[in-house]
């Protein structure tokens, strides 16, 4: 039996030819605007977090650009725990009414999921603030590692210059 050999890798894609340099290359396509469907489904290009209403749930906060988001987590969390409570006793006197509990739960739990998703935008900019003054800081001391190692070579070429004059004369 013969051994075949084969190459380790498969040739690339005909369209390499397309990059011989970075001026003959292909511009790359244009951003999507509006919808566009992956896998049969519909999205938009638009970022804009939807309310509760417009996706058909009661908003259990009050509405308005100036929410104290804690305070509304704090008493939604509450709410929550008293509805579990409920759901306990529900299910031990009367088990086939508990839907209306696991409803009014899930009501509560997507209203907090929906502060805490009006929150991401401060948060990437506040994890965005402080990577840049991370990089930064450490920007500053690599220049201050730098001229510290500039400063000692510039020591030792004097000592060496010193040194080599002193031998000749």
């Amino acid at each position: 039996m013969a051994a075949t050999t084969s190459a380790a890798y498969p040739p690339p894609p005909p369209y390499y030819k397309l990059y011989k340099d970075q001026t003959s290359a292909p511009s790359p396509p244009s951003p999507l605007q509006g919808t566009y469907s992956v896998f049969g489904n519909t999205y938009t290009t638009d970022d804009a977090l939807p309310s509760l209403e417009e996706v058909g749930l009661r908003q259990l906060y009050p509405k308005g650009p100036n929410i104290d988001y804690k305070k509304e987590l704090k008493a939604l969390n509450r709410e929550l725990v008293l509805q579990m409570m409920e759901l306990a006793d529900v299910l031990v006197e009367r088990p086939s009414q508990y839907a209306r509990r696991v409803e009014d739960m899930g009501l509560i739990l997507r209203n907090m999921h929906h502060l805490l998703n009006s929150l991401r935008p401060h948060q990437a900019r506040a994890t965005l603030i402080r990577i840049l003054e991370t990089q930064v800081q450490r920007r500053k001391q690599a220049v201050e590692e730098v001229r510290k190692r500039r400063n000692e070579a510039r020591l030792l070429l004097q000592e060496s210059t010193a040194t080599l004059e002193n031998q000749l004369s």
